[in-house]
C-alpha cells in the first residue's frame, strides 16, 4: 500500500495504542475508517467527473483536425465554407 509492511503495521498499532489508550483507540480506528472512505468517494466523484469532462475520442479528434491542419493545410470549417459559398467570375 504505502510501502508498510507487517512490522511496521504493529510498531504503528502499539505506539497508538500507548498515544490514545486502549478505551479510544476502537472509536479512533472507526473514525478514521469512515474518513478513508469519504475520501476514496470524493476522489473517485472527481476522477469521474475529470473522465467525463475529458472525452479520449474527442481529445483525440482534436489533436487529428490540428495535426491535420498543420501538416496538410486542412481545416474542416473552411473548407466547409468553400463547399457552400458559390463562387463568382470577374
Amino acid at each position: 500500500m504505502f510501502g508498510i509492511g507487517l512490522p511496521e503495521l504493529l510498531v504503528i498499532a502499539v505506539v497508538a495504542l500507548l498515544v490514545v489508550g486502549p478505551d479510544k483507540l476502537p472509536g479512533l480506528a472507526k473514525s478514521l475508517g469512515k474518513g478513508f472512505q469519504e475520501f476514496r468517494r470524493a476522489t473517485d466523484d472527481v476522477t469521474e467527473s475529470i473522465k467525463e469532462t475529458l472525452k479520449p475520442d474527442d481529445i483525440k479528434k482534436e489533436v487529428n483536425d490540428f495535426k491535420d491542419s498543420l501538416l496538410y493545410g486542412k481545416d474542416d470549417e473552411k473548407d466547409k465554407d468553400k463547399e457552400t459559398t458559390p463562387k463568382t467570375q470577374a
